[in-house]
């Protein structure tokens, strides 16, 4: 549960940096050499949205094992993730990595890629949790059920 909400209080907190940086999220994510114009556009929409919905979920419902803001919570890491690798790799220089908007920024690093793995961490310890369902209680026996075990003792 604690998980649920330190991770729903980041995310809720990196969607409201990009919303008040919404005019620069575009070129944030241009730096990392893949969108450009409508694409950057459209992914920085994508990403805060699927942050609020993630985040607000995971706060609102700590204890809830609701699939789809965990789903939301991987898609959205996923995504921050393979955006950073691939710079990385290709050598890009990304001033702002873009996870809290204009606010908060540090540049791509190996620091940023840890926190990046860290967080495809989380999201496999959260799917792990909202797949464990506890087993449904047993159904109190029949009479006839223990009539047959009480002459199966004798």
């Amino acid at each position: 549960m604690v998980l649920r909400i330190v991770l729903g209080a980041v995310y809720t907190a990196m969607a409201l940096g990009q919303l008040a940086s919404l005019g620069r999220m575009p070129g944030i994510l241009a730096a990392y050499g893949l969108v450009t114009g409508a694409a950057a556009i459209s992914l920085a929409v994508a990403l805060i949205a699927g942050e609020l919905v993630c985040g607000v979920g995971l706060l609102a419902r700590p204890r809830s094992k609701a699939l789809p803001p965990v789903w939301v919570f991987t898609a959205v890491s996923v995504v921050w993730s393979l955006l950073a690798v691939q710079a990385f790799a290709r050598e890009l220089t990304v001033a702002n990595c873009g996870c809290f908007g204009s606010y908060l920024f540090q540049r791509l690093s190996w620091f940023v890629l840890v926190q990046d793995a860290l967080t495809l961490v989380y999201a496999g310890l959260l799917l792990r949790g909202v797949r464990r369902r506890p087993s449904p209680p047993a159904e109190p026996a029949s009479r006839e059920s223990r009539a047959v075990m009480e002459e199966a003792d004798s």
